[in-house]
């Protein structure tokens, strides 16, 4: 899919760009002991430009390739939404063969590209039994993420990727896949069509809800917003969301970056509480990126908002 991994410097200086298709970055590889691979291209760009559409393609060219008889199926592309990409698919791919997502965050011409041994790592683990059943990963830095956990905590250093609240599923010593714990399946299990807008809105000291306001008449289905803490956003803003709250769904996340978000401990006005009595959903465990993704997904595989709503639901009790 493009991104660092593929990119090189076009002249010596200059900003580097995706450069390097599925063919070349397979031949960093070498030989595989007992390993075929079958490399395709599917975009060739920075990931920063990604739309629902180039993930939708991905996402059937995954199920293509497992319905073809792949064992596992690894993904290259960019770090920037890397994350996203990958929970989007653990939302998507309903299978049990690995599913791998991988990149670099030093590009193919760098000195000491991660490239290559991240590719390896990624291909090791996406052909390995242990792998199945614990729908998408991402391997990077020669660990192993639950897609549902894993956030770029850095902007450029290798080691840029990591579970804050769970830890690695495991890693990769000796050229091994080792496993130390497990995750259950979080397909949405529905098809999507065309994903509508959902917003996604961070909660900052002084908002007053204008931007919750204008929403509607720009025509976004939902909203996530990340509120301050366990969940809380000022007074000023209540009225706003529950006016949105009446017409799309709005989720309630926190911008903390690590736990969840809250369901009864604190009853002032703009509370977690408060909010949800007047029906905000909770995004529990999930950060508002992912947030975002669950929803949209979720609004995208009926019209039905209550089923929407219970199919977001069903993936935030399922991440726990």
């Amino acid at each position: 899919m493009g991104g660092t991994i593929a990119s090189l410097a076009p002249t010596p200086g200059s900003g580097v760009m995706p450069a390097l298709g599925a063919v070349d970055l397979a031949r960093t590889l070498g030989q595989l002991d007992g390993v075929v691979l079958d490399a395709r291209a599917v975009r060739l760009m920075p990931s920063a430009s990604f739309a629902f559409d180039d993930v939708l393609a991905l996402a059937g060219e995954v199920e293509a390739a497992l319905a073809g008889g792949a064992a596992g199926v690894v993904v290259t592309q960019g770090t920037d939404d890397l994350e996203e990409v990958a929970f989007a698919l653990d939302l998507l791919v309903e299978d049990e063969r690995p599913v791998v997502v991988t990149g670099a965050m030093r590009s193919a011409d760098a000195p000491g590209a991660d490239g290559p041994a991240n590719l390896h790592a990624a291909l090791l683990v996406a052909a390995s039994p242990e792998a199945r059943g614990l729908g998408a990963l991402v391997v990077m830095d020669d660990e192993v993420h639950a897609a549902r956990f894993v956030r770029k905590t850095h902007a450029s250093r290798p080691s840029a990727f990591a579970s804050p609240e769970s830890g690695p599923l495991g890693r990769i010593i000796e050229g091994r896949v080792r496993l130390v714990t497990r995750v259950a399946s979080l397909a949405l299990g529905a098809r999507v069509g065309a994903v509508p807008p959902v917003a996604l809105l961070r909660c900052a000291l002084g908002d007053d809800g204008r931007l919750v306001s204008g929403l509607l008449a720009s025509g976004y289905r939902g909203l996530v917003v990340e509120g301050m803490g366990g969940g809380h956003v000022p007074a000023s803003m209540v009225a706003s969301l529950e006016d949105l709250a009446r017409e799309v769904p709005v989720v309630l996340a926190t911008r903390t970056g690590s736990g969840s978000a809250l369901r009864r401990s604190y009853g002032f006005a703009g509370s977690e509480i408060d909010l949800l009595a007047r029906g905000v959903l909770s995004a529990g465990a999930l950060e508002g990126l992912k947030a975002r993704l669950a929803l949209a997904l979720a609004l995208a595989s009926t019209d039905d908002r209550a089923l929407a709503e219970a199919r977001f639901s069903a993936v935030v009790a399922a991440v726990g």
